[in-house]
């Protein structure tokens, strides 16, 4: 398989390189346990790795279960419950596929470093099957007794084949007839034809068939009583097949299902004696050696391939599967039974996230979260036309997906057609796979602009979509960098030159998130819009950095990772610590997505213990532990979920009172900080400052989808009792409509009406 093509020693140093930097021997030492004089003088004893850390991947398990907790919460809406259910089950296949498959890469080559927390390789292994498994038994648990009886209560029935009237089974059989036999494909196994390649992720079904009196002289096995046979349950139609019932029910089938009880007519004139639906998951995470690699552009593709061959790291299977059909599968696919995974209902419960489309538009809104159109970005005017002349007044912040992403659009889009605009510089990780931001970089250089965009080729399951659209730039004349070696672009910066009456001006985009218009819609992120010339001539040394061999000594306001922004984050929390050692007011706000570096939790604790309040909104991984008495009791931890995902990335040091505020496209984890591109920014304007503040207010305040880390380890929502409840989500929606109405009425007050004299 690939991923054990290489020799021992090269794959060993390859996977060294994906180690995160916690696990390396310089950040262990710096993560030690105190000395002990120190712990004498607190009265505390020395603190192992494990009483100081989180192990990073069993804390993400801890972030997929509160994503579950929303899909069991029956406060929220019951379609939405749906989602949430198809959104913990899609990101534990992406947790399988990549983290546990790098962890089985280090095991496979006797890796023996200790994480953050000290557990060894196979430590975590034991520990994340053992987690993984009770989560998946809540999971179907969830679904089973929860969801699909609340369906049925909505008139929504999801139903096997087999539960199905008559007439229903009927409309299933004409359908099977006219849409999925003629695209099935049943693949016989015998010595002429081996096991098929089952592809990751796949849905499948293999079928045991009577050995006896089968038609083709090549396919017969007179010493075996049974045969078998598989086919993939194809992904071209829908998973379910929607039936309207005659009460205006909605009724939905599982293809899988109908597809085996038809069965007979794929396998005419053999006898079905049992079958049973599987799927495989295989080491997704790419082996690329950047420093070996000729074309880069070449390499990924061929690892991209690559992926359908990858080792198989797990199983799973129907729980009521036949054991005869499952030794089978196991035999075939060479897998050890300590992999496999048994569920008590549908495999691959993703295919949820598509019920409420299929539920209705115009039907069970009731079921659903009150639509949201996003709000006009209150800090522009009405209009956009004149998008260039509003940042030159000042600069200007929009939050989405409480506010429009039509800014960033119009931005581009004015730039590739302005003829003052001489050239564009773009940084993409992940866009849309039909981006209106690429449409417009590809007309600029139509236009005859300069256009240079860097396309990060490894953004994980983005590559093939990056890679096409790096192919299409490329071919409209625009300067594309396919990302640097031995490094990830993660930053998110737009630079957009153009020519004035009074020179050239650089206009700046600076965001958290991604030029991406779809996830705009749905992931939390804020973008400052800057035509500041001490931030236009650091983005210029910024692209030149990317493009030649230019590396800044200096910035005037951009902190840049991998070198700078760790050590800027380690000066700050620690002038907080001096100011709080000195009695003086100190406090760090940080909203990030994940907290693993080791080096920044240990200043962390550090400033704790000097007195500084620190308050931490983290969604996903967090290796802090809080409320630790001598270590972390000023330390909060809250995570939030809602139907929106909370992506921005904000920090705000007090210093002294003069509050510096920050935003980032990086989080605190070694990738971030150590291993990728960043940027970081200041917010400087008023008013732009003042958002910030409320969005921090609010979710600080949050009583409703906040989560908070209890020092056990486990993550608590708050008693209501004698409490103000707030949806910091909600809260925003409203904040943005009203600072949206407040403007008109604003507008309204200052026009004038001449008076009609009186008669």
């Amino acid at each position: 398989m690939a991923s054990k093509s290489k020799d021992t020693k090269n794959t060993k140093k390859t996977v060294k390189k994906k180690v995160t930097a916690t696990a390396k021997k310089p950040a262990a030492k710096k993560t030690s346990a105190p000395k002990k004089t120190a712990a004498k003088e607190n009265g505390t004893e020395i603190l192992r790795p494990c009483d100081k850390f989180y192990n990073r991947e069993l804390s993400w398990l801890e972030f997929n279960n509160r994503i579950l907790n929303e899909a069991r919460d029956n406060k929220n809406p019951l379609l939405e419950r749906l989602n949430f259910l198809a959104i913990t089950a899609s990101n534990l296949d992406e947790f399988y596929i990549v983290r546990v498959a790098s962890l089985r890469d280090m095991a496979s080559v006797n890796f023996e470093e200790k994480d953050l927390a000290g557990f060894t390789v196979n430590e975590q292994l034991k520990r994340i099957d053992e987690k993984t498994r009770k989560l998946m038994t809540l999971m179907y648990s969830t679904y089973s007794r929860s969801l699909v009886p609340s369906l049925k209560q909505e008139n929504i029935f999801i139903s096997d084949y087999t539960e199905l009237e008559p007439k229903f089974q009927d409309r299933c059989n004409e359908y099977f007839k006219t849409e999925l036999y003629p695209i099935l494909t049943p693949m016989a196994v015998d010595q002429s034809r081996p096991f098929p390649l089952i592809y990751n992720r796949m849905l499948n079904l293999c079928v045991m068939l009577d050995g006896k009196g089968l038609v083709d002289s090549h396919n017969k096995h007179e010493d075996e009583k049974t045969v078998y046979a598989t086919l993939q349950v194809p992904n071209v139609v829908p998973r379910l097949f929607k039936i309207a019932g005659d009460n205006n029910e909605v009724i939905l089938v599982p293809v899988e299902s109908i597809i085996r009880a038809n069965l007979d007519m794929l396998f005419t004139s053999q006898r079905v004696l049992g079958s049973g639906c599987y799927r495989i998951m295989r080491n997704a995470d790419l082996d690329i050696d950047e420093d070996e690699a000729e074309d880069l552009l070449k390499e990924i593709e061929e690892q991209v391939r690559k992926r359908r061959y990858g080792e198989i790291i797990r199983l799973e299977v129907e729980d009521d599967i036949d054991p005869e059909i499952l030794d089978y599968i196991i035999t075939e696919l060479q897998i050890s039974k300590d992999d496999i995974f048994s569920v008590g209902g549908p495999i691959d419960l993703t295919f949820l996230s598509k019920v409420n489309g299929l539920a209705g538009k115009d039907r069970f809104n009731e079921l659903r979260y009150p639509s949201h159109d996003p709000a006009a970005p209150a800090m522009f005017d009405e209009t956009l036309d004149n998008i260039f002349d509003q940042i030159r007044q000042k600069d200007r912040l929009v939050h989405h997906p409480y506010e429009s992403f039509e800014p960033v659009l119009e931005f581009v889009k004015q730039a590739a057609r302005d003829p003052n605009v001489l050239a564009i510089k773009q940084t993409l990780y992940r866009v849309s796979s039909e981006s209106p931001i690429i449409a417009s970089l590809l007309e600029a250089a139509n236009n005859g602009k300069q256009v240079m965009v860097l396309v990060e080729l490894k953004a994980r399951f983005d590559e093939q979509n990056n890679i096409n659209w790096a192919k299409k730039l490329e071919n409209a004349g625009c300067h594309v960098i396919y990302g640097l070696v031995g490094l990830k672009t993660h930053s998110k910066i737009t630079l957009v030159v153009r020519k004035e009456e009074d020179g050239i001006r650089r206009y700046l985009h600076l965001a958290t998130g991604n030029y991406n218009d779809i996830t705009a819609r749905i992931y939390t992120d804020i973008g400052l819009f800057t035509a500041s010339e001490s931030f236009g001539e650091d983005a210029s040394e910024f692209f030149n950095m990317l493009s030649g061999y230019s590396i800044p000594s200096t910035w005037r306001k951009l902190v840049a990772a991998p070198i700078w922004m760790k050590d800027y984050f380690v000066r700050n929390i620690r002038r907080e610590a001096e100011y709080a050692a000195s009695g003086k007011p100190a406090r760090i706000v940080a909203k990030i997505n994940s907290l693993v570096d080791g080096t920044v939790i240990d200043e962390l604790y550090k400033a704790s213990k000097a007195g500084v309040k620190i308050d931490l909104i983290i969604r996903g991984i967090c290796c802090l532990k809080a409320g630790i008495p001598g270590l972390s009791e000023n330390i909060t931890v809250r995570s939030i979920t809602g139907r929106f995902l909370e992506h921005s990335r904000i920090f705000m040091f007090n210093n002294g009172g003069k509050e510096d505020i920050y935003l980032a496209s990086a989080d605190w984890m070694p990738r971030n900080l150590d291993r990728r591109v960043e940027l970081m920014f200041p917010i400087e304007d008023p008013d732009c400052r003042a958002r910030i503040k409320e969005i921090l207010e609010v979710e600080l305040n949050d009583t409703i989808r906040a989560n908070y880390l209890y020092s056990d380890g486990n993550y608590h929502k708050l008693d209501l009792r004698g409490k103000v409840k707030l949806d910091s989500q909600q809260e925003l929606i409203r904040l943005a409509d009203e600072a949206v109405a407040g403007r008109f009425v604003e507008e309204e007050k200052l026009a004038f009406e001449p008076a009609v004299a009186p008669e």
